[in-house]
């Protein structure tokens, strides 16, 4: 432990900064235990009132409805209806947001959508160098399909490489190995500047801090739901596609369920208006539920105020480990800047995989990114101050 600081006077600040969390309440709504959970950014926590509306799912609405659940429960409704319930947490009006499919799946008809909107003499996709492996794959097989050429840039040269020929592009809204957050506005006003489109991957920041999508004029946005959303591992991921985008949103994945009349069992297809036109095959409702059921934790609660004390969090565990972990044993990789700061701090540390693995021996959950990264999600609905300093202490004992 370093000698700068006693481990005292960081667990006394610990307790100040709890009593006076406004959203402290909060952790009562989840199922957990007294380990020091830092890996939702990877799959939040259990709110409490999911098991109970999942058992009602499956014993009455499957189990005694059957059938007569698509009507009567709203299972067939569920896709929009619970896209507008997350429309609030990302900045959109009601009525833009589909959730359904994987974000793999999302990204695909988003991107492939954003070609066909940009139109012709548009040949040339942009994509996030960085970005999580998936999204490359899939934006490499959308060039391919498309006839486009993909162009990996670093989302801060993005604005250089714009040009005539570029269709869209796809960008992270916070990068999922160091946490930075990229200036969505500045980029997407860029990106409409030059005549293409913006789509953007909200998967590690929608729950945990402003978008503004409609503010900004994003148009067309994906996002996972079992992260800071807490909807459960494999819930369905969300398609955005702007109001004013909906009339010409050609999805290259033209289902049944987004037919204007899916029930005529017409052999040709004619898309839904709005944003059902993102839908495909049959919701996985059972997910589906479960994810609507976690978001009533949301109920009441404000982004803003969610992100004034992600950052508070962040700041207090970065504030902890240089007090206790030994001067160079590790170092900051996320940015120190709160408008380039996701919600989660990114430490690069000699054999992380190993150090992380002791970590949750002790109780300590975050996770690893190759080859040298102990990644730590702070998810604000549940994660304390006193779970900072004790992840910290606890990181400063293993390193030791």
């Amino acid at each position: 432990m370093s000698e700068r600081a006693s481990v005292s006077a960081p667990a006394a600040r610990a307790a100040e900064l709890d009593a006076a969390d406004e959203l402290a309440g909060l952790r009562k709504r989840f199922v957990l235990d007294d380990v020091v959970y830092l890996d939702g950014n990877s799959l939040g926590a259990l709110p409490v009132e999911v098991p109970g509306r999942v058992e009602d799912v499956v014993r009455r609405q499957w189990g005694e409805l059957r059938i007569r659940s698509w009507e009567e429960s709203g299972w067939w409704t569920a896709p929009e209806r619970i896209g507008d319930r997350i429309a609030p947490l990302v900045g959109a009006a009601a009525g833009q947001i589909v959730v359904g499919d994987s974000t793999s799946v999302n990204v695909f008809k988003a991107l492939v959508g954003a070609v066909r909107l940009a139109g012709e003499g548009r040949d040339e996709i942009l994509v996030d160098a960085t970005t999580f492996p998936t999204d490359g794959y899939i934006a490499a097989s959308a060039a391919r399909m498309t006839g486009c050429e993909l162009r990996p840039v670093d989302p801060a040269e993005v604005p250089s490489a714009l040009g005539p020929r570029t269709a869209a592009v796809l960008l992270n809204h916070v990068d999922y190995r160091t946490g930075r957050c990229y200036d969505l506005p500045s980029l997407t006003s860029a990106i409409h500047a030059a005549g293409a489109l913006a789509v953007w991957d909200l998967c590690h920041s929608a729950g945990a801090l402003p978008v503004g999508l409609d503010e900004h004029g994003v148009d067309l946005a994906v996002g996972c739901t079992y992260k800071y959303l807490n909807g459960g591992p494999g819930s369905p991921a969300y398609l955005y596609v702007r109001a004013g985008l909906q009339d010409r949103f050609d999805s290259p994945l033209p289902g049944w369920n987004s037919h204007a009349e899916p029930f005529a069992m017409s052999s040709s297809y004619e898309p839904a208006p709005g944003a059902l036109r993102g839908r495909v095959g049959t919701p996985d409702i059972l997910s589906m539920l479960a994810l609507e059921a976690a978001l009533e934790v949301w109920d009441g609660v404000s982004i803003d105020s969610v992100r004034a004390k992600s950052l508070a969090l962040t700041d207090f565990f970065l504030e902890c480990v240089a007090a206790y972990v030994p001067e160079g044993r590790v170092e900051s990789v996320t940015p120190s800047a709160h408008a380039e700061r996701g919600s989660q701090v990114a430490l690069r540390c000699a054999d992380a995989g190993a150090v992380m693995k002791r970590l949750i021996d002790k109780g300590v959950v975050g996770d690893f990114r190759h080859p040298d990264i102990l990644r730590f999600g702070f998810t604000p609905l549940y994660v304390g101050f006193a779970d900072a300093e004790r992840a910290a202490r606890v990181l400063a004992e293993t390193l030791s």
